[in-house]
């Protein structure tokens, strides 16, 4: 079918690059919105705009803020059938489960605190199983005063899901998309290699003034080779953070004795109950727990605050509490764990140092995650992310523009339809994603299902750019550029800067207050002012490029009709 192996990957890379690229396209974009997603937080929610806190007191101020939180309604309503054996008689009436898991969270990007409580399904179908309904709650750690459930962290809970799941959490379809998408990346990135020889001069050429054709290949051989390092390591980590979910039918059947086996030997050997004993008992001091594992931490010479903290069992003889310790300083996901028994606070556990496999793995997923503090290489990550979608964009329009006069000459619409699906991915994404950032500042923060409405008008500002683009794509037959391109750029710098005033007139942070006061919200301004320039200087380049189209389709056009009458 090939005439040589250099060949067999030309055809690889590109049409395994086509077919899934779309899919990488979003999971590059909102992975490098995703680094900054606490501060895109913020942004979205004005209340919560002050500076990181320590974890508060556990026994004054969250232990009687968890106890008050109830199982989510949706939770109850989707899982509670499913965990519940009916035989046993009727479900547990919602705000009558019992806690069995109080949990707190934060980092140092976290003004807020983040907690849940996971409550105890009382006659499980599977007494082995996580037999959980979940409730959550953010407030701030100043006060103790909960945020409204329905305001949406649109960085942290809907860019970064969007990053690996497409936000499509149905069976985790969207994950093993995603996980599918990234395997396909390594299949371009290796045959991109092979085909690509001469990579040292390639990482130098770039013709912008060139034809279409040329100068967007040189570019998309100019992105690829700039971060090839960082697309090969973050698709391989991406997979191997992963991993155990690509698995999961496998792990949760044939496997699913094994795993509960093995939970039941590691209860044994460090001394943390695997299950509730039925005798109620009382929660000691837990700050005074906190402090022990504290002085700990500071006498093996890393002191530090702490990152997370979770009491299993509540309320039972077996019940202990989990102490881990902020990683902000280190790459490795490191815990340093602590764990006390709850009833009388005395120490049960004190992780010992991991074997090399696991250093290893914890490296690899810290690097990934990024949860330490850095900000330098924090944008070199946003940098990466970005030119990966610009190499990615690049061979969407090089597919075309090869191939666009000879499906012209064919009667194919292939090349129309693939550059409608470029736009929509391109363009229309950051248009729906800026739309997302307009509507939190129109609607009102009272407003009953806000971070709803926002969702809504995300996938809808979506949804219209792809009619558009498909609207506009009868160009790419007649031999032009799509002028969807220069209308949905121009569109998006609109819409940035209005995005920034929006921010100014409905909070009063304004960029000359931001930049000097508090920078997570100055950075997210200064970001989409800088995008609508770009943007601009986008339309004004493809204005230019498109009149060259029209008059090269102009030419062409003649020669087909002197050909004709020939």
């Amino acid at each position: 079918m090939f005439s040589s192996f250099r060949q067999s990957m030309a055809w690889l890379h590109t049409w395994f690059g086509l077919t899934l690229g779309f899919i990488l396209m979003v999971v590059f974009f909102f992975g490098s919105l995703s680094v900054f997603d606490r501060e895109i937080d913020r942004w979205s929610i004005p209340e919560s705009r002050f500076e990181p806190q320590v974890m508060p007191s556990f026994d004054e101020m969250l232990l009687p803020i968890l106890r008050s939180v109830e199982p989510e309604v949706q939770d109850y309503n989707t899982n509670m059938p499913l965990l519940h054996d009916l035989s046993q008689g009727p479900m547990t009436p919602r705000t009558e489960l019992p806690a069995d898991e109080f949990w707190a969270y934060t980092t140092h990007r976290d003004p807020v605190l983040i907690m849940g409580v996971g409550f105890l399904v009382p006659q499980p179908l599977d007494p082995e199983g996580h037999n959980h309904i979940h409730g959550n709650i953010t407030i701030d750690p100043r006060t103790g005063k909960a945020f409204p459930d329905d305001q949406l962290k649109i960085g942290s809970r809907f860019f970064y899901p969007m990053h690996y799941s497409l936000n499509w959490n149905w069976n985790r379809i969207g994950i093993y998309i995603v996980g599918i998408a990234a395997f396909i990346m390594m299949a371009a990135l290796v045959s991109g290699v092979i085909i690509h020889r001469k990579r040292f001069r390639e990482f130098f050429t770039f013709r912008p003034n060139k034809q279409t054709q040329r100068s967007v290949l040189d570019l998309h051989n100019l992105t690829g080779m700039v971060a090839l390092p960082f697309h090969f390591f973050f698709t391989f980590t991406g997979l191997l953070i992963f991993a155990s979910f690509y698995f999961f039918p496998v792990t949760h059947t044939q496997l699913e004795p094994l795993h509960d086996y093995h939970e039941m030997v590691e209860a044994s050997e460090t001394g943390l109950p695997h299950k509730r004993a039925g005798v109620p008992t009382e929660i000691a001091s837990v700050d005074a727990m906190v402090a022990k594992a504290k002085q700990r931490w500071a006498e093996k010479d890393m002191a530090g605050e702490v990152g997370f903290l979770k009491i299993t069992h509540v309320d039972d003889a077996n019940s202990f509490v989990s102490i881990y310790r902020a990683g902000s300083d280190r790459v490795a996901l490191v815990g340093e764990g602590m764990h006390f028994n709850a009833s009388t606070g005395e120490l049960i556990r004190e992780e010992p140092p991991r074997s090399a496999v696991s250093e290893i793995n914890e490296f690899l997923t810290g690097l990934h995650l990024q949860h330490f503090e850095h900000w330098l290489l924090r944008w070199l990550y946003v940098f990466g992310g970005l030119v990966g979608a610009i190499c990615i964009a690049t061979g969407f329009i090089f597919f075309v523009e090869k191939r666009k006069r000879q499906h012209t000459l064919q009667g194919s619409s292939g090349s129309q339809v693939v550059d409608a699906l470029a736009v929509t991915t391109v363009t229309g994404m950051l248009v729906a994603t800026v739309s997302m950032l307009v509507a939190n500042r129109l609607l009102p923060a009272e407003m009953v299902g806000k971070g709803y409405w926002e969702q809504v008008v995300f996938w809808g500002s979506w949804s219209v750019m792809l009619l558009h683009a498909f609207w506009r794509s009868s160009a790419v037959r007649h031999m032009h550029i799509s002028p969807a391109w220069r209308e949905q750029s121009i569109l998006f710098a609109v819409l940035a800067i209005a995005a920034v005033i929006l921010n100014w007139i409905t909070t009063g942070d304004h960029l000359l207050k931001t930049v000097f006061h508090y920078w997570p919200v100055a950075g997210v301004d200064l970001s989409l002012l800088v995008s609508s320039a770009i943007a601009i200087y986008a339309a004004v380049y493809l204005k230019k490029r498109e009149n060259v189209a029209v008059n090269k389709a102009i030419e062409f056009s003649a020669q087909k009709l002197e050909a004709s009458r020939g």
